[in-house]
């Protein structure tokens, strides 16, 4: 069926020429894309965000690098940086366990965020505000956020208590 057998029809029913119509089209698709962008509505940025986001990484680690682009374009506010040739002194400040440790700590707002976190887990954290120290998903699961490769299995992220036990905090 040939497209004009489609558009004229409408094009009479609304009384508007073609390039007219086309010109609308485009109008609308332009709103509806900038709308899209502009909107939280589907949790694509980092929502209650008390405090700033600080990012404790070393320079050698590709992974942790892409970590900080996932952050930055997920953030409304600036990422700080800290580059460190040994990033275990956050952890100890922050009483990250030892197996829940990740190649980079997160500080956001109070709480840690341990290792390649999805953006959910986040905004759980930052809605709910938990007695906690913070979050942990230990190890470099394939398919996080920045980690190559698919998604193989449910991420499951752990929180930690004031008083160093663990519970799940959720799983994506």
């Amino acid at each position: 069926m040939h497209h004009n057998k489609i558009i004229q029809p409408w094009l009479e029913v609304v009384n508007v020429k073609k390039p007219t119509f086309f010109l609308l089209l485009l109008l609308l698709t332009i709103m509806l894309i900038i709308s899209g962008c502009n909107s939280n509505a589907n949790g694509n940025t980092i929502s209650n965000l008390d405090g700033g986001i600080t990012l404790y990484k070393s320079d050698s680690c590709g992974c942790c690098g892409l970590y900080l682009n996932y952050l930055k374009s997920k953030s409304k506010t600036d990422v700080k940086v800290i580059n460190s040739p040994d990033v275990n002194f956050i952890k100890d400040e922050y009483n990250i366990p030892f197996d829940l440790r990740s190649c980079h700590t997160t500080v956001v707002g109070d709480y840690f965020v341990e290792g390649h976190i999805p953006l959910e887990a986040i905004n759980k954290l930052m809605e709910e505000k938990p007695d906690i120290l913070g979050i942990a998903m230990p190890g470099m699961p394939s398919g996080s956020p920045g980690m190559p490769g698919g998604k193989f299995e449910d991420f499951t992220i752990y929180s930690v208590n004031k008083d160093g036990s663990q519970n799940v905090f959720m799983t994506l």
